[in-house]
């Protein structure tokens, strides 16, 4: 993993930036150059966001996240950049409009603008928006056109004015839109908390959220009882976990990989059997740590699998007597790989194949734990195409390689040594 040259000189130079000693002296003095500092870095930041926003543009456009087994940026820049998939999408957007709004792509190669302006003028600046605005008389580039309209909003008086003008144009542009559909309103998100448990948000269409409603009411007014004195919220959101119960309890879920979905908990035995508390002793389905209390918890009305692993840390395998992975086997592969196995990928166990390493018929490899493991369809089939996923048993993980045998390498490459 090289740094292009020029990148790298700037960062050399960025790097004694975070270290760059504060100004002394009075209020009066040190206030006024420490606000110049922040405006200045965040200026920098504005500047480093687009020089980003135009690389990623460049890799899609070239479809550079081929080369690492990935279809779009979008998809590639959460798993090798550690960044969140909404900070992804974000950042693919951003370099659409600079490629249309040549005056704002100025302003944001000397980061006069912010990433989230940009986000916010993305709106209207597609390709399609910008063309029937033309066709309907607006002038987009010139001096008093739509682009430097939209930049005089956003470095003027009153920046926080440009959301309600792009809204404007919006309507201008297409006024009526196309019908909507009711249920593209609907969306959901689950964010996992790092000491365990979660959030979530979201909002729902009419009928959908009746349907909610209804539902979880049901159970609410169910659950009371006297003496109650959990507070409403509490009430709804223990009717809502009953709910999930009920529907994983009675087995009325969607069949994943053969079996309905299920909470699975992956814990030591020793963990397991031990009476004091072991913070993060087990892993859920989902990948949070929790207690081995939490882990009993869960485990009191569920089966358990014992899964043996050998001193190189892969569960022991069964030979080569079956030609498909049987449950068992798979189950210890979930165990160990948690997920798909592919460099930079986090799609979880219930999207994943079990994957012949060593191909059953071509390689004669057996159907065991060490000869499997978990790969998304999309993977799945890159490695059945020239990539390849291998075991390393001195790091106890697995590696990714491409088709002309250089690995996968996701994060950032280490500081250089000090000159």
């Amino acid at each position: 993993m090289t740094v292009p040259v020029d990148v790298a000189a700037v960062l050399t130079a960025a790097l004694g930036l975070v270290d760059a000693e504060m100004p002394l002296g009075g209020p009066a003095v040190v206030a006024p150059a420490l606000l110049a500092r922040v405006r200045g870095l965040a200026q920098l930041a504005n500047v480093v966001d687009t020089a980003l926003a135009h690389a990623v543009r460049a890799a899609e456009c070239a479809q550079a996240a081929e080369f690492d087994g990935h279809k779009t940026m979008r998809a590639w820049l959460p798993g090798h950049l550690n960044i969140s998939p909404a900070t992804a999408a974000r950042v693919v957007r951003a370099g659409r409009p600079l490629e249309q709004l040549p005056r704002w792509d100025t302003a944001a190669r000397e980061g006069r603008v912010t990433p989230d302006q940009t986000a916010t003028v993305a709106r209207v600046a597609t390709p399609a928006r910008l063309a029937t605005a033309t066709e309907l008389g607006v002038d987009v580039h010139g001096e008093d056109g739509l682009d430097a309209t939209l930049l005089g909003c956003a470095t003027g008086q009153s920046p926080d004015a440009l959301p309600a003008m792009v809204k404007r144009a919006l309507d201008w542009i297409d006024p009526d839109g196309p019908e909507p559909d009711p249920t593209k309103q609907r969306e959901f998100h689950m964010s996992p908390s790092p000491n365990g448990g979660g959030t979530f948000h979201g909002r729902l269409d009419a009928v959908g959220y009746e349907k909610l409603a209804t539902a979880v009411t049901a159970f609410q007014q169910a659950g009371r009882c006297a003496d109650d004195d959990r507070s409403h919220a509490q009430q709804m959101g223990d009717a809502l976990v009953q709910l999930s119960d009920n529907a994983l309890a009675s087995a009325t879920t969607p069949m994943l990989r053969k079996s309905h979905a299920h909470i699975a908990a992956t814990i030591a035995a020793e963990d397991l059997l031990d009476t004091e508390t072991v913070a993060g002793a087990a892993r859920l389905g989902s990948g949070q740590q929790v207690s081995n209390d939490i882990a009993r918890q869960i485990v009191c009305d569920s089966i358990i699998t014992r899964i043996l692993f050998g001193p190189d840390g892969v569960p022991l395998n069964i030979g080569r007597a079956q030609r498909l992975v049987p449950a068992h086997i798979r189950r210890a592969a979930e165990a160990r790989d948690g997920g798909c196995v592919f460099t930079g990928c986090s799609a979880p166990t219930w999207w994943c194949d079990a994957h012949h390493v060593a191909e059953w018929i071509a390689d004669h490899g057996d159907t065991s734990v060490e000869n499997t493991a978990l790969l998304c369809e999309r993977h799945h089939t890159q490695v059945h195409h020239g990539y390849a996923v291998r075991w390393d048993p001195d790091e106890r993980r697995w590696r990714t390689f491409r088709e002309n045998g250089t690995e996968i390498i996701t994060g950032y490459p280490p500081a250089a040594a000090p000159a």
